[in-house]
């Protein structure tokens, strides 16, 4: 399997000017390693901002308590470990939460099955994947449908393509065309089929979760899951101060098996937290502190991620914004929250409320990942494709977002202060009067000296009319096509990809369809 996987690395990394051309213009995709930040962290909130906060969540956990419903064993746990249980309320001594997560690593790396791909979670490290969750897709051609399992293919194959994407995510699309019970295996399938990137498993049932251990112990092998990191997961709170069967149900699945978690309060602010910051960021450190702490008395040492997904809505219609001040103030506060509890930290991502990849979805977008990257977070969740508030994965938003995260990702390299980055001999070779353009310096470095977007369009109005006047989302519309139509799958080894597909199989007779 190395031999041929090195071979097509080889194609990949081919040279000459048509090659370097070709990476130019987004073709010929070499993958970028997660970004190890070099640029400070942006904080809103000083040490007496930071204690009343935390003050305030361990009063709600302690005096109005989280539900965990529907989950008697979850609850015998809870009483064992010195809380309050009454009914489906746990109510938790203050200090308990934060003492149980003290087990739990402030940063690991979940493996993928390229080890070149594996990516640090926590600490100086930002990782990106795609959007989660959407039923629909839309792009130029077809406007707004049901998604399907090719579309799930498609969005798997482009993030694998995608330089600055470094992981390939969950449910990147909901393939409505397959059984709800049974699409899980073929989604999961797809991440392991089509990329070699970190992957995510299934959450809508604990034995849909227990199918992806299952699968990644057929890829990874069972010693080497039993002590590595190769899943990790996205259990959402059901905000307000809830968890509920089913996500508490995959959450055991995830954390005795030693895979990670990312505990997410789901925030619609006005909704389901108070309307202020401070308010949204208690009841957020409140839940996130009870469901990491409950992964630690599932299994000691498991990984897990504070989580914080938290929007702003309409005071008028109800709908959910995004984009808005309020909501990036919330994720650099729950960032420095999450650093002083010493866990990985996952928010944002490029969110918009728009139906269609134009200047609306452009700005809130922008102004969503720049808090992201700005606030030091490590996963994001939703770094490309998000339309619609989440509803729709976007073709051509998937395309330009990636344009956008690898600019983030340049700016994340800071500064050089390298003998070439100080660019010394360049200013002694020009000196007053001259330019820079032929000089040595300039020469040397003029590929990667700035960073070459794949999706703006530079040239003089007299090149862009000759060229059609194409928008951005025209030309964006050709590049998803483009990295489909070159796409090479990575190699997997035949005898893991008939052991997959046997496993799937013989799942898929186990059950009637269930499309509920």
């Amino acid at each position: 399997m190395s031999d041929v996987r090195d071979e097509q690395r080889g194609r990949r990394r081919g040279g000459g000017a048509e090659a370097r051309r070709e990476r130019r213009r987004g073709g010929g995709q070499q993958s970028l390693r997660y970004i190890t930040r070099k640029v400070p962290l942006y904080e809103i909130l000083n040490e007496e901002g930071l204690a009343l906060i935390e003050a305030n969540a361990d009063t709600v956990l302690e005096e109005i308590g989280i539900e965990f419903r529907d989950d008697a064993e979850a609850l015998a746990l809870w009483k064992a470990a010195g809380a309050d249980v009454s009914g489906a309320r746990v109510r938790f001594p203050r200090g308990l939460c934060r003492e149980l997560i003290k087990t739990a690593p402030p940063v690991f790396t979940q493996a993928a099955r390229n080890p070149e791909r594996s990516v640090q979670i926590g600490g100086d490290a930002t990782v990106f994947a795609p959007v989660y969750g959407p039923p629909f897709i839309r792009n130029l051609d077809e406007g707004r449908r049901y998604a399907t399992i090719e579309d799930f293919r498609n969005f798997v194959k482009l993030a694998y393509v995608a330089p600055a994407i470094h992981h390939s995510g969950g449910t990147v699309c909901e393939p409505v065309d397959l059984p709800v019970n049974k699409r899980h295996l073929d989604m999961v399938y797809a991440h392991i089929r089509y990329s070699d990137k970190p992957f995510m498993g299934s959450v809508t049932h604990p034995e849909r979760a227990a199918d992806s251990v299952a699968m990644a112990r057929l890829v990874f092998g069972d010693d080497f899951v039993d002590s590595n990191c190769v899943l990790i997961n996205l259990i959402n709170a059901n905000s307000p101060m809830v968890f509920d069967e089913t996500m508490l149900g995959a959450l055991k699945v995830y954390a005795r098996a030693g895979q990670a978690t990312i505990v997410t309060p789901f925030i619609l602010a006005g909704a389901m937290s108070p309307v202020t910051v401070a308010g949204t960021l208690t009841q957020v450190l409140a839940e996130v502190l009870a469901g990491a702490a409950f992964t630690q008395l599932v299994r000691t040492g498991a990984p897990v991620v504070f989580g914080c997904f938290a929007s702003s809505i309409s005071m008028q219609s109800g709908a959910p914004t995004f984009g808005t001040p309020e909501p990036s103030l919330v994720s650099f506060g729950a960032a420095q929250l999450a650093r002083r509890l010493g866990l990985p930290f996952r928010t944002g991502g490029s969110l918009c409320g728009s139906k269609i990849a134009d200047a609306q979805a452009a700005y809130e977008s922008a102004n969503t990942l720049n808090a992201t990257v700005l606030a030091g977070t490590n996963f994001v969740l939703h770094a490309a494709g998000w339309l619609e508030g989440g509803l729709a994965a976007g073709y051509e938003k998937f395309v330009m977002d990636c344009d956008q995260i690898a600019m983030q990702q340049r700016v994340c390299e800071g500064v050089d202060l390298s003998e070439n980055g100080q660019a010394m001999d360049a200013i002694r070779e020009v000196g007053p009067g001259s330019h820079y353009l032929g000089c040595a310096h300039t020469q040397a470095n003029f590929e990667t000296a700035f960073y070459r977007s794949t999706i703006a369009d530079n040239n003089s109005f007299e090149q862009w009319q000759a060229e059609g006047e194409k928008r951005a989302d025209e030309r964006a519309n050709a590049l998803w096509k483009a990295w489909l139509a070159d796409y090479e799958a990575p190699a997997l080894d035949e005898g893991v990809d008939e052991a997959l597909q046997a496993f799937i199989a013989k799942k898929k007779e186990s059950m009637p369809d269930a499309f509920a």
